[in-house]
């Protein structure tokens, strides 16, 4: 609710800011001045508060003249009052009302260049040619961080116009969100820059940038787009560039309204919290997701990269154009970029068929995390600092966007569209709530789309669609909250989803059908051939049950299904085991029915869910653990031993990606000779030859590991600290932690605190820690022993602490380990974390919970089909 919101009084509204930065790279300080011009609201209020984080203020006067008398600062609430003499704002404005009614706040003040990626901080990275250690000075500022970098008014629906200058020695290259104005030297011969005014906007999306800097452009687009990078590494941001000149113009068209500003540029940077920043017209990216040459990628990177552009370039004008009016609405923000990224990805790459794998990727992101009880509605109230930053997560983007597409479908996408356009020119330059987006669908659609999202966005949670036939032919539907543990209470089970069943049997899909109660009944003509199957095509965000015969009977229709029915299937049914709905039985049934498959996508999902009980299971009997390995096994052999692992790219996209997924299974099911070919790669790739296919240089590189030793880990780590590419040098370093002898664990675990990793990349080691027994204990008692420093290095509300905290947590399996790491947090402050701690904790017990429940399932499963002696 509004009024439980910490924000600043409302006296005065910020018009326009003039801001000067110039950073110290010596003392890794920055001063900075700047002059906020007001709209004064109530003249009888003699206080101006402004948000302020780690700022020393030097003065602060109104309209260049008038000293305060009094500064206070609230640290927890991150907030300074300035206090002036008692009638003075009032007297500045006599005679004056409405915009007219201004006065200035002029504030001189320095900062910290801090290492914390957040505010404006420093980034440190290696001259490739010099081997000289540099930095960059940086931005970022989402979600309230640009209160570290200048005094503001740090709330997304006080937007203002910018214009900024920086200062710095004339190497250095400058950035900001407009184009130059001019550019002089000052009395000390330092390069001083003024850039043009900004639209009106928001504080989180300002940014500027000082930095040794070169660039690639691309000119097919009316406007420059730039990619900006460290020098030596610029040439890799073709592609970006080239993609993006092409995104602007279709979004452009799709939106019907122009990108407003003069210029697009994006940067990579070295150390880089998130995966990118969407300021308006200078998008911030980290490294490995704007720089690439796609001939050396791998092909999911590749389609990172498009995906992550395109993500950010939707904002241009879903976030920055229109802005959500607070934070709880981050969502109209960030999933409406994801929806859009998918949407204009199916434009450019239509051979990657990008919503066969949506349902794999972000559809599965979002049930996964809104399965637990810990997880959050869509617009989910936030009122600190602390909060806003914990909810950018798989519910604000994966399950926003899966919501999106999923009324995409039931209105029809054109209609979609033109609501989308709509919303954005009657809003554009100011703010709008999640309400606003559902009247202009409303009435474009002419059905009443509020009344069904809202249920959707404001309440937690999704359903489980229980279906029984009876003896009639006819089929009783039944719905309730699922939840990854099994066991909803009553009073979490009230919520009555509407549900858009899209159902599909032999005639096609029917989408008209909404199921909105708790229970009815509905006949289905299901053809001479019995099919019949609820949500087709995987379109809504939820989970059918089936009874087990309706199972075996899907497992038996592959040819009706489509690729996105029986990813979901796959999916569905793991979640179903998993939680106690069905028997693992029927998941390993289906999957073991579908090893003749052609879908990577289909494939990828098998892998995914059988990876996900193999991780439940990681704590069993050497034993089972074997039995579970020579199950995958009987299901990828046949199809890696005829696709073969000869990748020379003459392959089309599917029959690529197939062949490097089933392969990467083989590899980790042990298959002796997919294994000994990976190993060869290797040896020979070490020996300087061009040997291993750069589309699965991670799973050889992963391979290596799970079966070397000291040697090998030596030649890993020696790749990552003198890599060819970025991508080889993230596949060595989570490499790294697949090593299990406990003197290399201990080495890897050594590098994430002593500097060898930067610190936005410390979980990726960690990730490989995480996927054995030895590395999932060895990494909670370093979390124990170091947890303190940990949340001084990465911050809280930092997404690398989230990350960290959950690697290091989450791998464990039984519900001693709940007791104790909740004991472990018990008298620690976890304001900034406590989200992803909650999350954490309900993984583990979901686990817990499996195996304790199927633990004699899987076995007899096992035993009865020969993997088990």
């Amino acid at each position: 609710m509004s009024y439980e919101r910490e924000v600043l009084p409302v006296n005065v509204t910020p018009l326009h800011y003039d801001l000067q930065f110039e950073p110290n790279f010596k003392d890794f300080t920055f001063i900075g001045s700047t002059c906020i011009q007001l709209r004064v609201n109530d003249s009888t209020v003699d206080t101006i508060s402004v948000n302020t984080l780690e700022i020393d203020y030097q003065s602060a006067k109104l309209n260049g003249e008038i000293n305060y008398t009094d500064l206070s600062i609230d640290e927890d609430k991150q907030v300074a009052q300035f206090t002036f003499p008692k009638g003075k704002i009032a007297s500045l404005i006599e005679g004056k009302n409405g915009d007219d009614a201004t006065v200035t706040l002029d504030v001189k003040f320095k900062g910290i260049l801090n290492d914390q990626m957040a505010g404006f901080y420093r980034a440190k990275y290696v001259d490739p040619k010099s081997g000289e250690v540099k930095y960059m000075a940086t931005t970022q500022f989402e979600a309230t961080d640009a209160r570290r970098a200048f005094p503001c008014f740090d709330e997304p629906n006080l937007k203002a116009t910018y214009a900024i200058t920086l200062v710095s020695e004339n190497n250095f290259t400058h950035l900001s969100n407009m184009d130059v104005k001019e550019e002089t030297t000052n009395a000390g011969g330092k390069k001083v820059t003024l850039f043009n005014v900004t639209p009106k906007m928001s504080t989180y999306l300002v940014a500027f940038i000082v930095a040794e800097l070169n660039y690639v452009e691309n000119t097919e687009f009316r406007i420059p787009v730039r990619v900006y990078a460290t020098p030596g590494t610029e040439t890799k941001g073709q592609y970006a560039a080239d993609l993006a000149s092409k995104c602007l113009k279709f979004f452009e068209y799709t939106f019907n309204i122009d990108y407003p500003l003069p210029k697009m540029d994006m940067v990579a940077v070295h150390e880089f919290s998130a995966g990118a920043m969407e300021n308006w017209g200078l998008v911030t990216y980290r490294v490995v997701d704007v720089l690439l040459d796609p001939t050396e990628a791998s092909l999911d990177r590749i389609q990172r990269v498009a995906e992550v552009v395109q993500h950010e370039l939707a904002h241009q004008w879903f976030g920055n154009l229109v802005t959500m009016d607070w934070w709880e609405s981050l969502w109209l923000n960030e999933g409406f970029a994801t929806w859009m990224s998918w949407y204009s990805c199916n434009n450019s790459n239509p051979e990657w068929n990008v919503w066969e794998q949506y349902v794999t990727d972000n559809l599965q992101r979002a049930l996964t995390l809104d399965s637990l009880r810990s997880s959050h509605p869509i617009e989910v109230p936030v009122k600190t600092a602390a909060e806003i930053n914990q909810i950018f997560d798989a519910i604000s983007y994966a399950k926003g966007s899966s919501v999106l597409r999923m009324v995409s479908k039931w209105v029809g996408e054109h209609y979609f569209i033109k609501g989308v356009s709509e919303y954005l020119c009657k809003y554009q330059y100011g703010n709008a709530k999640t309400e606003d987006l559902w009247e202009y669908l409303s009435l474009v659609t002419r059905k009443d789309v509020t009344s069904v999202m809202n249920v959707w966005t404001k309440q937690i949670g999704f359903p489980v669609v229980k279906v029984e036939e009876n003896e009639n032919g006819k089929v009783i539907l039944t719905q309730n909250r699922f939840l990854s543990t099994g066991d909803v209470k009553p009073e979490e089970d009230k919520t009555i989803y509407p549900v858009f069943l899209s159902l599909k049997n032999h005639e096609g899909v029917d989408s008209s059908l909404l199921f909105n109660k708790r229970t009815e009944t509905i006949a289905i003509d299901k053809g001479d051939n019995d099919f019949f199957k609820i949500n087709g095509d995987q379109t809504g965000t939820y989970i059918t049950l089936y009874s087990d015969a309706r199972w075996k009977k899907l497992g038996e229709q592959r040819d009706l299904l489509s690729v996105e029915d029986r990813t979901g299937l796959v999916a569905d049914v793991k979640s179903l085991a998993s939680s106690g709905y069905t028997s693992t039985t029927n998941f390993f049934d289906l999957i073991s029915g579908w090893k003749e498959d052609d879908s990577f996508v289909v494939w990828e999902q098998i892998i995914n869910s059988i990876s996900s009980l193999q991780n439940t299971w990681i704590f069993e009997s050497t034993e089972v653990k074997d039995g579970l390995t020579k199950f995958v096994h009987d299901l990828v052999s046949k199809k890696v031993h005829e696709l073969k692992w000869d990748f020379s790219g003459e392959d089309d996209y599917a029959l690529q990606r197939l062949k490097v997924t089933v392969f990467g299974a083989a590899c980790s099911a042990k298959d002796t000779e997919v294994v000994a070919a990976a190993k060869k790669m290797f040896q020979d790739q070490v020996s300087g030859k061009q040997a291993i296919p750069a589309v699965i240089k991670p799973i050889v590189f992963s391979t290596v590991a799970k079966n070397g030793g000291v040697e090998e880990y030596e030649t890993l780590l020696n790749i990552y600290k003198n890599p060819s590419n970025s991508d080889e040098k993230l596949a060595a370093l989570r490499s790294l932690g697949r090593f299990n002898d406990a003197a290399l664990i201990e080495r890897t675990i050594g590098f994430l605190l002593d500097g060898t990793v930067l610190k936005q990349d410390i979980y990726i080691p960690m990730v490989g820690l995480r996927s054995h027994q030895e590395g999932i204990e060895a990494l909670w008692k370093w979390a124990q022993s170091n947890w303190e420093e940990i949340v001084t290095r990465l911050q809280p509300g930092s997404p690398v602490l989230g990350h960290v905290l959950t690697v290091a947590t989450s791998g464990f399996t039984s519900t001693e380990a709940v007791d104790e790491i909740t004991a472990f947090f018990a008298d620690k402050d976890t304001r900034g974390y406590d989200q992803s701690l909650a999350q954490a904790l309900d993984s583990i017990k979901t686990k817990a919970q499996w195996v304790e429940r199927d633990h004699t399932v899987v076995s007899e499963y096992l035993k009865q089909h020969g993997y088990l002696n």
